[in-house]
Order: C-alpha cells, then structure tokens, then sequence
C-alpha cells in the first residue's frame, strides 16, 4: 500500500485547525475571571460552560476512538454481534443516571473535582486511595482511544503507526496544557462536528460498493459469516448483564464527566448536560454500527484488501478504518479518517486534564501544599498534563485489543469508585474505615476473579466457570458486580460498627486511629459545613470547626456560588440561622 499524500495533508489541515481553536481557546482562559483563580479556570472553565458548548463537550468526552471503533468492531466480529455492543446503551444510560442523581448534589455544593467530597468526608488520605483507580482508569482510557488513532491512521495513509500516535498525542497535550478545560471544550464542538459529518458521509459509498451484500439480509442470515445482529445464548446472559452494569453504573464516576459537571453555570444546567450527551451518544453510534455491519457484510475477496479477510487477519479492531479505505472513494476515506482522529483528540484530551486536575488539587495541594500559590497549582498541572499524556502514549503503543481495553479501564472505576461514591453522597453515617475495608475488599475480589485480558488465572472459581483454549478460566458469573456489592455493604456495615463501638465506649478513644469517629474534625478531615445542603447530612451532626483550621482547609472548599445557591434556595434563611 502506497503512502498517500493526500491523507497526510487532510491531517494536517484538520489538526491545525484543531490547535488554533485550542490556543483560542487558552487566550479565552487568561482573560476570564480573577488571575488569582486560573487553577480553577483550567479545571472546570470558570464555571460559565453554557448549554451548547457544554452538551458537546460532554458528548464528545464519551464519543471516542474506542467508542467509535469498539463499537464497530463488537458489531462486526461474528462471535458478538450487535447484540454484544453494549457501549452506546451503557454509557447513555450511565449519563442519564448521572444527571438524575449525581450532577445536582456535586455541582450544588461547588466542588472542583470528583474527589472533593471523599476528602472532605473521609479524609486526605481515602481521597488519595480513591485518587488511585480514578488515575488508571484516566489513563487505560486514553491508553484504548490512542490505540484506536494509530490503527486508523496506519491503515489508511500507510505511515508508522508509532508515529501517529505520538504526533497526534502531542497535538492534544499542547493545547490542553496551554487552556485547560476551555481549550478542551471548544475544540470538542469542532471535534463532534467533523465525526457526525465524516462518518455519515462515509456510510452511504461504503453501502453502496459492490462488494457489500443487503446489511438487512446479512442481520438475521449467514452470508460471509455470522448474522451481525448477534445472539446472548443462555449460559451468557449473566456475562452480558455483569458487563452492561459496568458500563452503566461504571461511566458515572469519572473526572472526565463531573469535570463538566462541575463547570456548568448551574446545578440544573448540570443536568440537562447530562440528558443531553445521554441523547448524543446513542446518535453517534449509530453510523459507527452501520459500519460494523458493512464489514460484516463485505466479500472482501472482491476489493483490493482480498481474502484473508479482517477476522483472520486478526484487525477486527480495524475495522472501521478499513471499510472507509476499501469501500470508500480516496478522498471520502481521508475524510472520515478526520473525523476518527477528531474522536480520538475529544476524549484524550479530557482524560489527561482529568487526571492532572486530580493530582494538582487533592494530592498535591490539599494533601501536600495546602498554601500553595495559585501559580504554583498551574504549573504543577501543566507538568502532569505531559507526564500523564505521555504515559498514556506508550500505553497506547502496547494496546492489544481497543474493546478489551475499554472494559478494562471501566473495571476499577466500577468496583472501587462507584460504591464509595454512593456512600459519600447518600449514605448517612459512613467514615473512614468503611470506606477502607470496602475498598480493599473490593479490590481483592476484582483480582481474585481472573482477568483473561492480562492472562490473570482466577484464585477464586465462581459457578459457571469454564476452561477457554488458552488455558485461562473464564467466569459465567456476575463476580464484577458481586465485588462491587461487596465494596458497598462493607463501606456501611463496618462505618457503622466503628461508629458503635467508639461512641458505646467498647474502645477507647485513643484507638481512633484515623480520627473518623471520636474527632471527626481533626486536622485529617475536612470541615463538612459546605455539605449542609444534603439531606443525609442533618446540621446536628456538625461539631464545632476548629478556627485555625477553617481558614485553611474550609475556605479550599467554600465556593461563593454554592453559599449563594444555599441562602437563595427555600431552606436557606433556617440553614444560615443554624450555622450562625
């Protein structure tokens, strides 16, 4: 396959465009809002993201390179099938679930990241436990989607897949270091713009090459190979169920998503950001199982890719760059390879501001430099947005499977997070050691279970287990959900024992270790009085601040808008009286 000229120019073009808007963009942060508060302006914008720039970015943080060509890719292999494309419904639902619940109470309070409130309720040190999976599901996800832009543009312009990668991995730090979420942001409205318009134009010369039988006769009959509606046989459906609670309740606690969340000008526009990209997500995966489909479709020994085809080669997970270069006119396939490297850009660079904005205030100062300049919080996140970029590159390089991948980066964050994060926000009453048994225990039976993806052997066989040919055990059984249940019931019923046994005097004060019963405001915790708002929060429950330590870790936390939000809302003029 010869190097094409013309593809490597369309790149260009597009990624220039797309580095302008970015660099826009970070002139749009530094003139925006109090110089004193840039930290907060590259982490959630200021918290003016409008409706429509906030309905694409958030939209756009879900519509990836593994979305798009996982999605394909579940769609056209024959042993899964449409039937096993589980990400568009998942994650649309995980959004609407998000806006439902969560975005109301984490915006309403002003927080500035996802791990806020486990440090202001458990304490610095659950919070950089917590900051731990939050980290590595960041970077296996831009890990998945950088793997998905080398694999497209290697196929379809020929040049080093090392390359692509690295230069396209680049162009996103650059301008996410230089903006922050502003940059982020717009360029995502470019972004989802050049993914709509690049694969829906690229669908109908894919459908229409001779090659291509009836994708309607191919759903439901065995043509080239299985139909790619796909079947869930019986001794699947708990796999099937397992997975889709993952990528359902899973997609919720992510930086990447709070991180809008938190920059929406209003709890209620938090919400509707949320239905919004619910409604986004479904419609962008549509053309990307249209292509599934296609290449499910395709007698591929009647175009230039010849027989074997794509499944024997073993480039499933190439699928859709394939079909846009064997199906597709020269300049339609460099078109919609645009608009795959724009889906690639609009996650990666979300989930590396994610994570730098994570470490930058809940590790580095609110754990380390608690009086730590403004300036200084800049330039520390500046650093780790090129560390975390560039340790998700060479993550990329070593990608085996896009689909793997992305459940895998899902795993950690479902276990762990997600169970953790219903205690702090709803659960009336859990503490530190809750939170820590149940993370670990968690963790534990996540591991135990086997992972076949990393040729992890299971220590624990749970009913329904069977021995695959590679010699690795899989399990029929439900056991992510199983560990995730274990990390919830624990994180209650051992805060809840802690807290009988400290206050009924069974243990002496003096082995309250984390200071999460006896003194619950000690210099670990944070001051609660910024929860007030939460209905699983009474005000009797609040001890007396400390002075010295109000000023310090309080006012980190205390955002006007949130104040305001609470003297303006029915019960406001009652919770000031009390707290005065």
């Amino acid at each position: 396959m010869a190097f094409h000229v013309e593809g490597l120019i369309a790149i260009i073009v597009f990624y220039l465009l797309i580095l302008m808007v970015g660099i826009w963009a970070a002139w749009k942060t530094k003139n925006s809002g109090n110089s004193e508060e840039r930290s907060e302006a590259i982490i959630v914008g200021g918290r003016d993201i409008g409706l429509l720039v906030g309905g694409f970015t958030m939209t756009a943080t879900w519509v990836g390179g593994g979305y798009i060509n996982g999605t394909a890719e579940a769609v056209y292999v024959p042993n899964y099938g449409l039937a096993w494309a589980q990400a568009p419904i998942g994650y649309s639902l995980s959004l609407i679930l998000g806006g439902l619940f969560f975005a109301k109470p984490m915006r309403s309070k002003g927080y500035v990241t996802m791990l806020d409130p486990f440090q202001q309720i458990y304490g610095k040190r659950m919070g950089g436990l917590i900051f731990i999976p939050a980290l590595m599901g960041e970077m296996f996800w831009a890990a998945a989607i950088f793997s998905a832009l080398g694999a497209t543009i290697s196929v379809i312009i020929d040049i080093n897949i090392n390359i692509s990668v690295i230069v396209s991995a680049l162009i996103a730090i650059l301008y996410t270091l230089v903006g922050g979420l502003y940059s982020v942001a717009y360029t995502d409205v470019v972004q989802l713009f050049c993914i709509f318009l690049g694969l829906w134009i690229s669908v109908p010369f894919a459908m229409s090459h001779h090659a291509v039988a009836d994708i309607g006769f191919t759903a439901v009959h065995t043509l080239f190979q299985k139909p790619w509606l796909g079947t869930v046989e019986a001794d699947e459906v708990y796999t099937w169920i397992d997975n889709f609670l993952l990528l359902m309740m899973g997609g919720i606690p992510w930086q990447a998503y709070f991180q809008r969340v938190l920059s929406s000008s209003s709890a209620t526009y938090a919400q509707v950001l949320s239905f919004l990209a619910a409604f986004g997500c479904l419609v962008m995966a549509l053309p990307a199982i249209l292509i599934g489909a296609i290449g499910a479709s395709t007698d591929w020994n009647k175009t230039s890719y010849s027989l074997p085809d794509p499944k024997e080669r073993q480039e499933s997970d190439m699928i859709l760059p394939i079909v846009l270069q064997y199906l597709c006119p020269v300049y339609i396939s460099f078109f919609g390879l645009g608009a795959v490297s724009a889906a690639v850009m609009s996650s990666a660079d979300s989930s590396i501001l994610s994570a730098s904005s994570m470490f930058a205030r809940n590790i580095y100062q609110l754990s380390f430099r608690q009086n730590a300049s403004d300036r200084e919080i800049v330039w520390v996140m500046r650093i780790t947005v090129f560390v975390f970029g560039a340790a998700a590159t060479a993550m990329a390089l070593l990608a085996k499977s896009v689909y793997g991948l992305w459940y895998l980066s899902s795993d950690l964050v479902y276990i762990i997070i997600f169970p953790q994060l219903l205690c702090v926000l709803f659960i009336k009453g859990t503490n530190t050691y809750g939170a820590m048994v149940g993370y670990v225990l968690g963790l534990i039976f996540r591991i135990t279970g086997g992972e076949p993806y990393l040729y992890l052997q299971p220590l624990i066989l749970y009913p329904g287990h069977y021995l695959e040919e590679d010699g690795i055990y899989r399990q029929r059984f439900p056991f992510k959900t199983f560990a995730m249940s274990i990390s919830f019931f624990t994180n209650i019923s051992i805060s809840y024992l802690a807290k009988y046994l400290f206050e009924s005097g069974t243990l002496p004060p003096k082995l309250d270790f984390l200071d999460a019963v006896v003194a619950r405001h000690s210099e670990e915790n944070m001051d609660k009085t910024i929860l007030v708002k939460n209905e699983n929060i009474k005000l009797d429950e609040l001890a007396p601040v400390k002075p010295r330590q109000s000023l310090t870790l309080s006012s980190t936390f205390t955002n006007r808008e949130a104040l305001l939000d609470i003297a303006s809302s029915p019960e406001g003029s009652s919770t000031e009286d009390n707290l005065q």
